[in-house]
């Protein structure tokens, strides 16, 4: 288990400071996004964390308001791409361009595209092609793209927030695993209750329109980010989220015969590593200090679904990924 040191009084107030920081943000938020708590706190999740997240719902849920409203409260700098089939990897890294000074001289000069900035907002990210796609690979793992050979560092802290819609609508493509594997959390932007959409009607379509604030910075989130890592762990969460990973790769030790005949592929180490932190991340939004298996449950979904996939007769049975992670987790809670 991870210990507190000498130090823990300071990070207690760290933490309280942190909360306090926290439940504005969430109200701020609350305050422009009806009916979707969990959408909002799964994304407070993911950028505490330092991770990206893919947001997938039909079109008019409010995905691309949550997202400028985060990079709004979190006083992110904040740009937005719309991806469309004719997008080029370019539009999105930036280019280099070739310029004649008033002596005659000429020099290649490399102008940033507007993955520059902290909060990135790929929107309908599966229209663009496979190739355009690849282009934020690099930038989600490394926060750092290159160009023309040249490496360039982008801003800290750096975020991906993409809105995808389902695969079933026209003129949209699948996103390779290596790319959805950089995501932190894949977050389904369902419907909202009845009594949230009535909100909706009558707060969207009068004369105002609520609006937010700041109420942080992008030094005061990095700071966050750290205090999330600082946040103690105890063995028996290490072990759940390990059982949990490798029980769902099928032909590992201990996966069981559901995965073994219904997964065609499962998680990588990335998906450990996404649980270990969004699960300190979701105890700091709580005010606790160390995480809970109530939290690995929470977060299995979130984090593994987009991990993993069904083989083709284990979708003509009707078996769905949401079934085999519950599965999954009620086994890795309970060893």
């Amino acid at each position: 288990m991870t210990n507190i040191s000498q130090s823990g009084d300071h990070i207690i107030e760290e933490v309280e400071d942190a909360c306090a920081k926290i439940k504005e943000i969430k109200a701020a938020a609350s305050s422009v996004i009806y009916g979707q708590e969990e959408v909002v706190d799964l994304s407070l999740v993911t950028i505490l964390s330092g991770g990206h997240a893919l947001l997938i719902g039909v079109p008019g849920l409010a995905k691309t308001l949550l997202v400028e409203t985060l990079g709004t409260v979190f006083g992110l700098t904040n740009k937005r791409v719309q991806f469309t089939p004719d997008l080029m990897p370019s539009d999105i890294l930036g280019a280099e361009v070739l310029e004649e000074s008033s002596s005659g001289e000429r020099a290649f000069r490399f102008i940033k595209g507007p993955i520059f900035t902290q909060l990135l907002m790929a929107d309908e990210i599966n229209r663009a092609s496979p190739r355009t796609q690849s282009a934020l690979l690099q930038a989600m793992q490394e926060k750092h793209v290159t160009v023309a050979g040249v490496g360039h560092d982008l801003p800290k802290p750096f975020h991906v927030l993409a809105t995808q819609n389902p695969l079933e609508q026209e003129g949209t493509y699948p996103l390779p695993e290596a790319q959805l594997d950089r995501f932190l959390t894949q977050i389904d932007v369902k419907y909202p209750e009845r009594e949230a959409e009535r909100r909706v009607l009558y707060q969207t379509t009068g004369t105002e329109m609520n609006s937010v604030s700041p109420v942080i910075d992008g030094q005061q989130l990095l700071a966050m980010q750290h205090l999330v890592r600082q946040l103690p762990i105890g063995e028996n969460i290490v072990e759940a989220i390990l059982d949990l990973v490798r029980q769902a790769r099928p032909g590992e030790e201990g996966a069981s015969m559901e995965v073994n005949e219904n997964v065609s592929w499962g998680p990588g180490p990335r998906a450990a590593q996404a649980l270990a932190l969004g699960v300190r991340a979701r105890a700091l939004i709580d005010g606790r200090l160390s995480p809970s298996l109530d939290d690995v449950a929470a977060l299995a979904e979130p984090v593994l679904k987009h991990r993993m996939a069904l083989t083709f007769d284990a979708r003509t049975r009707g078996v769905t990924l949401t079934d085999v992670i519950t599965s999954l987790t009620k086994s890795a809670i309970e060893a």
